[in-house]
């Protein structure tokens, strides 16, 4: 079982999605814009005890709406890409699913984000476009924001630093990325791998 809430993103494969459901992962994410609606039904078959996350990066409701209504997932993420607008979350509010958003700690103003949309947001994804900045070096700034915001942290995540993030910032969970499938049915998932099993009590 894991010690916290972990969403796995941009699951292509069936490899990747058994595998973290077998381990309790709470979210997968499939991306409703890049996954043939068919392939996705086939690894959905095969899932069970997982919520499904319909990831896309538009920023039409109205599209989305569309695309929740053929995927039918638990949950949908959505991005707040620098220079884009939002899609209008009162028209998402109407499916009645929980809503993860996406975002760019480099790139975006994030205290008006988090209080412009915290009234539909179940969790803010955070990533980071600058790969150069420690995440040693600002998590004293994310502490801030964890202990006000429902975070999932979605970058700067080792085997070796995974609890101790947890443990000293406060995130409500962390987000990883789903292997790149190398041939059918066999994905690079050591990272993932690892970074799971740390956080399992069970190893």
């Amino acid at each position: 079982m894991l010690k916290t809430i972990v969403k796995v993103s941009e699951v292509n494969n069936l490899s990747d999605a058994r595998y973290c459901a077998g381990m309790g992962v709470e979210y997968i994410g499939f991306s409703m814009d890049n996954v043939p609606f068919e392939k996705y039904k086939e690894m959905r078959g095969w899932l069970a005890g997982v919520q499904i996350v319909g990831e896309t990066s538009s920023n039409n409701a109205l599209h989305i709406q569309e695309m929740v209504s053929t995927f039918l997932p638990d949950a949908i993420q959505i991005s707040a890409n620098s220079g884009t607008d939002l899609p209008d979350l009162d028209v998402l509010k109407e499916l009645n699913l929980p809503i993860i958003l996406k975002t760019d700690f480099a790139e975006a103003n994030l205290p008006a984000l988090f209080q412009s949309t915290a009234g539909y947001i179940t969790y803010f994804l955070l990533e980071n476009s600058d790969e150069f900045t420690p995440i040693d070096d600002i998590t004293n700034q994310i502490e801030t924001w964890a202990a006000q915001y429902p975070i999932l942290l979605g970058f700067g995540i080792t085997e070796d630093n995974a609890n101790q993030l947890l443990e000293e910032v406060g995130f409500k969970g962390l987000a990883l990325k789903g292997g790149q499938e190398i041939r059918p049915g066999f994905a690079d998932m050591d990272e993932l791998i690892n970074i799971l099993e740390a956080l399992d009590d069970d190893f």
